[in-house]
């Protein structure tokens, strides 16, 4: 089976970008395809390059972008969420005439098509937030 992820909750203020860091974890040991996560709303906060938790709590960009590299995910974060909260990568930043970005490697920045293209092409559409 093909599964499509949406993440729309930060990372350190509730529980679904792990607990789709997991489901998709345990759906690809079992076989199945995960060709993309959608990151939405506060969800694209776990992007962020920036981020840094203490050494003794779990990195929730880097497991993302270790699992995506892994196993060819397209990470992709709504580009209007991301720029409400300040997140640009290269091109944007430029663009928008800024000095820096800081979307972490693996992570694209891109729009709802995607979402869309996502739910048309994958067998099951399954959203961890609120």
């Amino acid at each position: 089976m093909k599964f499509g992820v949406v993440v729309s909750e930060g990372p350190y203020t509730h529980q679904a970008a792990d607990t789709a860091y997991q489901f998709v974890s345990a759906a690809l040991a079992k076989g199945h395809e995960v060709p993309r996560v959608f990151f939405y709303h506060d969800g694209v906060n776990v992007s962020t390059r920036l981020s840094v938790p203490p050494q003794d709590e779990r990195h929730i960009q880097k497991n993302w972008t270790a699992l995506a590299k892994e196993h060819d995910i397209d990470l992709v974060v709504c580009i209007a969420a991301a720029q409400r909260r300040g997140l640009l990568d290269a091109d944007e930043a430029r663009r928008q005439g800024k000095d820096a970005d800081n979307i972490a490697e693996g992570f694209r920045i891109s729009g709802l098509g995607q979402l869309i293209e996502m739910g048309i092409q994958t067998d099951r559409l399954v959203t961890f937030g609120d």
